[in-house]
């Protein structure tokens, strides 16, 4: 535990605190150098424990692997540090931008109003009533361009209101969506830091059992072997508040996913079950939810969908329970909830793989050709994103769409883009995701294979 203290006090001297002497754009610079570092460092990490792994089992081996993920976790901890520090700059600059354009606003609803007011004035006038309010036709003129010009005003300022505010809005959506990154990342570093603490106990617990005995730490491998009737006894964790199964129950759904899809059901298993740990359960929440002033529901990219998914499948819209939004710590909330069944898929997202198409109006409907749930298992109703194996086949075909095939390198890449995207898949900071899922599908390789027979 020393050295886990000692590391994020390391870390705590890689981010100093801001000198007055230091720039914005110097702060900048030093953090992305610091960041291209430490991402230099995870990438060789990975590639010394991806080396061990191929070696033959042994007690130094795997100590060796320990220490190696170990170090990789701490690096990955480090990186989203800097990260965090980079979103947390970029908060800051956006928060300031809304405030001038808040100011903007005000100013402009101002300046808007005083001309209607001018505006309605000059309407309660007819023309005929100012021309013979004037003493000769130059001053009449004269009238009717300055009403001319507070007009030709109005529309003006009506413009600048209508772009402000557009403005504002698109600054607000990428505030919401850098917090959203923000807190996310903080997620990560806090299961990283109990990953890291329970690797490290660990590695205790193995040296202390087998006292650095070769002999011993074999007998140990063999004693933590589990039988196939514990693994018969075994529950598997589903999210979305689908609560628990028996394991041989999931193992059967993942391999007629992969029957129909290609995707490993070790790989299937090994997603759901690190979606579980990492809580993508997050609460019930229904559609008509309101959080923070806000629907949980995104408005137009999920509830559109979400309400003709329920009228196709047969579920009750306002009742029906998905995820709530994420929240700090604080409190405050993140981002937007909607997520469904044990896939945890957004509605928008459902529609792609069950059959939900948008027309040029923006409109959905159900396409049964295009729902590939239902061909796939050959079903007479609609894909179910809140049936286990409907759910599971999501998850298949999500995989397979971002490349998984069997190969560790392809699996892997295939994880990383199921949890951050494409983009974000070769991001170091994300490799925690992808080491993780393959840890738990070789495990779980393991386990079919007893609980089988195969």
């Amino acid at each position: 535990m020393q050295k886990f203290v000692a590391f994020f006090l390391s870390v705590a001297i890689l981010i100093p605190t801001l000198v007055s002497a230091e720039t914005d754009a110097e702060r900048r610079a030093r953090l992305e150098a610091q960041l291209q570092q430490v991402e230099r460092q995870i990438l060789n990490q990975r590639v010394l424990v991806e080396n061990k792994q191929r070696e033959r089992q042994s007690l130094e081996r795997d100590l060796d692997i320990i220490d190696a993920e170990i170090g990789q976790a701490q690096l990955g901890i480090q990186a989203r540090a800097v990260a965090i520090a980079q979103l947390t700059d970029q908060i800051e600059d956006k928060e300031e931008v809304i405030i001038i354009l808040n100011d903007r606003l005000n100013k402009q609803r101002k300046s808007l109003a005083e001309l209607i007011r001018q505006t309605q004035s000059v309407d309660d006038y007819t023309l005929v009533e100012v021309m013979l309010s004037n003493e000769n036709f130059s001053e009449f003129f004269t009238d009717v361009e300055s009403f001319r010009s507070v007009k030709d005003s109005l529309n003006d300022s009506l413009s600048a209101l209508t772009e402000i505010k557009q403005d504002t809005e698109v600054q607000k959506i990428s505030l919401e969506q850098k917090q959203l990154d923000e807190a996310q990342m903080k997620r990560a570093q806090e299961i990283e830091k109990a990953n890291i603490e329970a690797q490290e106990a660990e590695k205790e617990r193995i040296l202390t059992v087998t006292k650095g005995q070769e002999e011993a730490y074999q007998e140990l491998l063999e004693a933590q072997q589990k039988t196939a009737a514990q693994l018969k006894a075994q529950l598997f964790e589903l999210l979305g508040g689908g609560g628990s199964i028996p394991f041989p129950e999931a193992v059967r759904l993942a391999q007629v996913a992969e029957q129909l899809t290609g995707t490993p059901a070790a790989l299937i298993l090994a997603i759901l079950e690190q979606e579980s740990s990492y809580g993508s359960n997050i609460g019930g929440c229904t559609m008509g939810d309101v959080s923070a002033g806000k629907d949980i529901m995104h408005p137009t990219r999920d509830k559109p969908p979400f309400l003709v998914i329920a009228a196709e499948v047969g579920f009750d819209p306002a009742t029906q329970q998905v995820s709530c939004p994420l929240r700090r710590s604080d409190g405050t909330r993140i981002g937007w909830g909607g997520a469904m069944g044990p896939s945890q898929f957004i509605p928008s997202t459902w529609a792609i793989y069950g059959g939900f198409k948008k027309d040029a109006s923006g409109l959905y409907s159900y396409v049964q050709s295009q729902d590939a749930i239902r061909t796939l298992l050959g079903k007479s109703s609609p894909g179910n994103p809140f049936s286990n194996q409907d759910a599971f086949l999501a998850t298949a075909l999500l995989l397979r769409d971002n490349g998984a095939n069997g190969n560790y390198t392809a699996d892997r890449l295939a994880a990383l883009r199921y949890y951050a995207g494409w983009g974000g898949a070769s991001n170091p900071q994300n490799a925690f995701y992808g080491d993780g899922v393959m840890k738990r599908k070789a495990r779980l390789v393991g386990d079919i294979r007893t609980l089988t027979g195969g």
